[in-house]
């Protein structure tokens, strides 16, 4: 068969979207979903979800395909994941090929409010058979305004939720005491950029918020011709963490470790998460670049939350690379057909937990150094024959 026989259908679902749906206990993810699941255009969607007796949907099961995957009253499919990940979302695409249940065309997961989401965007970029049928949109951290700040003094997991996240929604403002509420709200919000300084922050009674857009948020797609490589790093607000960051330590932060109010303020996990937008004016070649991969998964390992960047990879000098991965896994390199603008920069975003910038940077140039003697040393063989 070839690939124009194969019809609309196939071409109109080339890997389905995934948006990671994460938060602590309590933050309001439940009630993030039943909002978004009322609206019809959420017909197309699979909800995988844990324990699902304890989600407390409010919709009504119309038929029931399996053990595992349940239809919604409004055409949504429902699945719970008693097993593994992979295994849940082979069956649900080779179910949805083989017409046994309604068609989808992206997929909500919803974690656990204690699991920490690396491993499961692990899955996506490394196991083959997820990575041929799926890719990431996008991963949304629902964090409670009442209790958040004490989660994250508190949970890890949580602080590590907000590094990774693409979006965060802010929950249960009108639950702040009224006299305070705004420089609570504040302070939450400051304390999030902190954490992740990228990711748009947004309020679940903002007016305008719309449950289902974040929840079909497709993210970065490098398959597709209209991706949007520089909104997707977004570099400019790692250069605007950056430079606050400095004005910030300089004019406020003297003593504070002595009476505990830095502590306090800032969280003791806060701390331990770094987050930073690594740019290089020269082009890098190819086995500088394999170096780093290697030198990432080696050196760093599960402390490299998330990484991803588009490379100009000097052996390719029109088409940029794009890099992306979860802790000690990194995604096989893609690549875009051209350079969405004329800024040929390679720019490298890390999130790292017990690193920091200048120690991640110290390794990339001890491995520039490698590279240099490697090509130095190749280019002398080359010429004796």
């Amino acid at each position: 068969m070839t690939a124009t026989s194969r019809g609309h259908r196939e071409q109109a679902l080339p890997h389905a979207p995934v948006t990671i749906l994460t938060g602590f206990l309590g933050s309001g993810k439940t009630t993030l979903l039943n909002r978004a699941l009322s609206d019809p255009k959420m017909s197309r969607t699979a909800v995988v979800i844990n324990e699902f007796g304890e989600v407390g949907l409010d919709h009504k099961l119309v038929t029931t395909s399996d053990d595992a995957i349940m239809v919604l009253e409004n055409g949504c499919l429902c699945c719970t994941v008693f097993g593994d990940l992979v295994a849940t979302l082979n069956r649900l695409y080779h179910a949805r090929e083989a017409k046994e249940i309604p068609d989808f065309e992206r997929v909500v997961i919803e974690t656990s409010g204690l699991a920490d989401p690396a491993p499961v965007l692990q899955a996506f970029l490394s196991d083959p058979t997820l990575a041929g049928l799926y890719r990431i949109g996008a991963v949304i951290a629902v964090v409670d305004a009442v209790n958040g700040p004490a989660t994250l003094d508190n949970h890890s997991e949580a602080v590590r939720q907000i590094a990774l996240a693409d979006h965060i929604l802010i929950t249960k403002r009108d639950l702040l005491p009224a006299d305070r509420a705004q420089a609570e709200a504040d302070a939450l919000a400051t304390r999030l950029r902190r954490i992740n300084p990228a990711a748009r922050i947004v309020w679940s009674d903002a007016s305008g918020f719309d449950a289902v857009t974040l929840l079909q948020a497709s993210g970065f797609d490098p398959e597709s011709a209209s991706a949007d490589v520089r909104a997707w790093l977004n570099e400019a607000a790692y250069a605007e963490h950056a430079h606050h960051d400095h004005a910030h330590d300089h004019d406020h932060d003297h003593g504070h470790d002595h009476d505990g109010d830095h502590v306090h303020h800032h969280g003791l996990h806060d701390r331990d998460i770094a987050s930073f937008c690594f740019v290089r004016e020269q082009p890098i070649a190819r086995e500088a670049l394999r170096l780093l991969l290697d030198s990432l998964q080696q050196n760093l390992g599960p402390n490299l939350l998330r990484v991803k960047g588009i490379i100009h990879v000097a052996e390719e000098p029109e088409r940029p690379a794009v890099i992306q991965g979860a802790q000690h896994l990194l995604h096989n390199l893609a690549w875009l057909d051209r350079w969405p603008d004329d800024d040929r920069r390679s720019k490298i975003v890390f999130i790292t937990q017990g690193y920091e910038r200048a120690e991640v940077e110290d390794m990339i140039a001890v491995l520039d150094r490698v590279a240099a003697r490697t090509a130095a040393a190749r280019a002398r063989a080359q010429g004796l024959h």
